[in-house]
């Protein structure tokens, strides 16, 4: 029997912070995510979950703390078992199957392998049918299936997802949800922002709450959507407008919310 590849993870976000134009964006945001569950990061506009994403995912680097994949020993490169999805993904100018092939082709896969890698991406994101269309001229709903199956092609450890219904309407949303199911069930550990409540509920093992670039709550689903601790986070849930509030707590330090069996807790600032 073939043994278990090792895993990247636990990642470790170690006391980060961000700084762009002069003003810290992320603030001291200590958390360490292990295997199995699927994360979702929420929050208002502007509180920095996109920027979080994009620190984990190495996009952009930390103006202080440091970001740790602590399984990638061995000569492991994290790049390789990880994967990202935006808001608005682009699409190569060639066929939805080609832009699937691509992605596999820059992991070094020799063709006789891909195709039949894009084959299967494509039947399980129910894009068969538009296998030879152009991607660009898919629908926005569409295109957003076809980013996830791109990145399902590769079959990543890790998975970001940065809103990746946000421009969608209600039936394109539950398409991408479904994908996003299946791909976790296939193993891959899923993190991903929103600032929808109802999708968040949906699909939430845990959810991190987020405010002005601080981490204020970590807490299983069922547990934040019972009763957040945090003041910001009841009145998140309560659909009230925070653009202008602090919360008692964020600025000054408190103990975070225990958190689920396999992961240790989140240091909340």
């Amino acid at each position: 029997m073939m043994a278990p590849s090792p895993s990247i993870l636990p990642l470790e976000l170690r006391d980060v912070s961000f700084e762009a134009g002069g003003k810290r964006l992320v603030k001291d945001f200590s958390c360490t995510f292990a295997g199995g569950k699927r994360s979702i990061v929420l929050g208002p506009n502007g509180a920095g979950k996109s920027l979080l994403l994009r620190l984990c995912h190495g996009l952009i680097r930390p103006s202080a703390g440091e970001v740790i994949w602590h399984g990638a020993g061995g000569g492991i490169d994290p790049a390789s078992r990880q994967a990202m999805v935006f808001q608005r993904p682009v699409m190569l100018r060639r066929s939805v199957a080609a832009n699937v092939d691509y992605a596999l082709s820059l992991r070094g896969l020799d063709r006789s392998r891909r195709t039949a890698l894009v084959d299967e991406a494509l039947a399980r994101a129910g894009l068969s049918r538009l296998a030879a269309s152009p991607a660009r001229v898919l629908s926005v709903g569409e295109q957003q299936k076809l980013a996830l199956a791109r990145v399902w092609a590769l079959k990543p450890e890790v998975l970001f997802l940065d809103e990746p219904t946000a421009s969608l309407d209600p039936s394109a949303t539950h398409g991408v949800e479904e994908i996003i199911a299946a791909i976790h069930a296939a193993g891959t550990r899923i993190i991903m922002t929103t600032h929808d409540l109802g999708q968040a509920r949906r699909l939430a093992d845990e959810v991190l709450f987020l405010h002005r670039g601080r981490l204020l709550e970590r807490a299983t689903a069922e547990a934040f959507f019972a009763q957040p601790k945090n003041d910001l986070a009841q009145a998140f849930i309560r659909g009230e407008l925070l653009w202008w509030r602090r919360g008692r707590d964020n600025l000054a330090a408190r103990p975070g919310a225990p958190s689920e069996e396999g992961d240790p807790p989140c240091t909340v600032h």
